[in-house]
């Protein structure tokens, strides 16, 4: 079959189909190959396959945004410090530099070439979020990316086969996790040459000499329905704002949508300076978060690669909390980088109204548990992602612990007490945390850990959501805040490394979701069932959605059965005509 064929809507199909296939068999070789909970159960990743460009064709199947966008644009910088004449077969290269790939030094890409012969026909990369890459714990509290732990420019991880043994001595001695950090960086060369195979194979079995003409078909089609899906939305200037809790000081993100027939333009003019601590996001995030926004608010169902980001033009002032400028600190850059697809669709409500969902918690929290065993004295360090409520929609309710924008997973209570001295207490869905609304936001979580320690331990967490809460839409109400208290009571700064006495427990109660539409217009039954699950208090049934709910079974008892409740329809009657009257 020659590279022409392709060009025909049915075999482009079944090529379109393969490939996926050979990008989702990248990405489960790196999760089952992984050392660290944060790729293999977090799924803190993005894995993708390129053209001799360096455009992206296709990404697999999970991944975050932050991930996935920042390494389609920064594959690029890899082509221009090692153009295609100066790699040879066994050439594996790699970089952390948050400037030219996904924002943090902590996140690793790896690009490996595929070449068939003498000759480059495609490239593989994947981005991960490494368990520790030296300098400070991984925190908020840094005044300068080089306090952030070790930066590695672009070099070589292998060279014709052979391991950078000097590399790999120097991040063994400056790293907190030595062998799952490095294992971790054995499995991401692993993946990309399991995608080499299975791509070298594809081609072989359909005759193609290069993928390059495939990858036009393929990224020309998405432009084309990407800027079909944009002449749907009505010109205009689109404003909106939200605000972060920031460190120092509460930090404004201000966006402007234009639209202009098949082109988006996206500018952040308006936000604030770049911060003197480690909340700061570099432009190149910036873009990957403002142009998966477009994407999942204009056309969710076009395929991810270069053609979708054709028609959306991304620009943030240099120096600003959205393009900052070296050597800002950016280890927490996902505290602001997360808001940028809520403020967005705050922007576009009035011109595509009954499409967006409202605002959730966004920023997905991440703690870094320190300390020692007791007994054995053997130090340990913890990642722990956790996921507040996502904001609901036109049509359904908001997903509760379910991060949106960033889709990275929660690591299950059995595995952090097996892998670590860490004890989970609690964790549960927070009732009450979801905004009341037509459609309810989701629901963040009750969490609280403890220590099986001896010796004094810490926790860096980086949340946020502690002053402003998720908002809702078209009446909605807000979520609930965030919470970060320790058990003497105290409440520390929501950014920062905090030390811990043995016995002392932390709570992380998660923000929840903002609601859509009046919550006085949610069906009786549906409120019933929230009550029923835990989701709603009987006193924020009648408060916030005017539904009066009774509990008819023994006060004491511990287990409640959903025949127990019942709703008294003539006092929500009376309820909600109240409301009537005083609207």
């Amino acid at each position: 079959m020659t590279a022409r064929a392709a060009i025909d809507p049915i075999v482009l199909e079944v090529l379109w189909n393969r490939l996926l296939s050979v990008v989702n068999e990248q990405q489960v070789a790196l999760m089952r190959t992984a050392f660290s909970t944060i790729v293999r159960e977090s799924q803190d990743l993005a894995c993708g396959v390129f053209d001799t460009r360096g455009w992206m064709i296709a990404q697999s199947l999970t991944g975050t945004p932050g991930h996935i966008n920042a390494m389609a644009t920064g594959v690029r910088h890899f082509l221009a410090a090692y153009p295609a004449e100066t790699l040879r077969p066994g050439d594996v290269l790699l970089t952390n530099d948050p400037w030219m790939t996904a924002g943090q030094i902590n996140d690793i890409t790896i690009v490996t070439p595929v070449f068939r012969g003498e000759r480059i026909v495609g490239y593989f990369a994947n981005t991960c979020h490494s368990p520790d890459i030296g300098g400070r714990i991984l925190s908020a509290e840094a005044r300068e990316v080089y306090e952030e732990g070790l930066r590695i420019p672009i070099m070589k991880l292998f060279d014709r086969g052979q391991i950078n043994r000097e590399l790999i001595a120097l991040l063994r001695a400056n790293v907190r996790t030595p062998d799952e950090t490095v294992g971790d960086l054995y499995a991401q060369t692993a993946c990309n040459d399991v995608g080499a195979r299975s791509l070298l194979r594809f081609m072989d079995e359909f005759g193609l000499e290069s993928v390059d003409p495939l990858a036009d078909e393929i990224i020309g089609r998405s432009e084309r329905a990407m800027r079909e899906a944009i002449r749907q939305v009505p010109n205009g200037v689109y404003e909106h704002e939200t605000w972060s809790d920031g460190f120092e000081e509460p930090i404004r993100i201000k966006v402007t949508v234009t639209v202009e027939d098949e082109d988006i333009f996206i500018d952040f003019a308006g936000s604030s300076p770049q911060s003197r601590r480690g909340i700061n996001v570099v432009f190149n995030y910036t873009h990957a978060y403002a142009s998966f926004a477009m994407k999942a608010a204009i056309s969710p169902d076009v395929p991810h690669n270069e053609g979708a980001f054709r028609p959306v033009h991304v620009s943030a002032p240099r120096g600003s909390i959205l393009n900052c400028e070296e050597p800002a600190a950016v280890a927490s850059r996902h505290l602001i980088g997360h808001f940028l697809p809520g403020v967005i669709f705050g922007a576009l409500a009035k011109a595509m109204p009954g499409r967006l969902m409202a605002g959730g918690a966004e920023p997905i929290w991440i703690s870094i548990w320190r300390g020692r065993r007791r007994g054995t004295r053997e130090p340990f360090t913890f990642s722990i992602f956790q996921c507040g409520g996502a904001g609901a929609r036109a049509i359904k309710d908001g997903l509760s612990t379910t991060g949106f924008p960033s889709g990275v997973a929660g690591v299950p209570a059995e595995v952090i007490e097996t892998l670590s001295p860490l004890v989970q207490y609690r964790r549960e869905l927070r009732t009450d945390s979801g905004g009341p609304g037509r459609y309810r936001g989701g629901l963040g979580q009750w969490t609280e850990v403890g220590c099986l320690t001896d010796e004094p331990w810490s926790v860096s967490a980086m949340i946020d959501r502690t002053r402003f809460p998720g908002q809702g839409l078209e009446g909605g109400k807000p979520g609930a805040l965030g919470e970060f208290i320790l058990s003497d009571g105290t409440r520390p700064h929501p950014k920062s490394v905090v030390p811990l006495e043995p016995g002392m427990r932390v709570q992380l109660n998660g923000p929840g979701g903002g609601g859509y539409g009046d919550p006085f217009q949610r069906s009786p039954e549906l409120v019933l069932d929230d009550v029923v699950n835990g989701y709603v208090s009987l006193e924020a049934a009648e408060q916030e959605y005017g539904v009066a709910i009774q509990y008819v079974g023994d006060p004491n008892q511990l287990v409640r059965l959903p025949d127990q409740y019942r709703i008294d329809w003539p006092a929500t009657e009376r309820l909600r005509a109240r409301r009537g009257d005083r609207a």
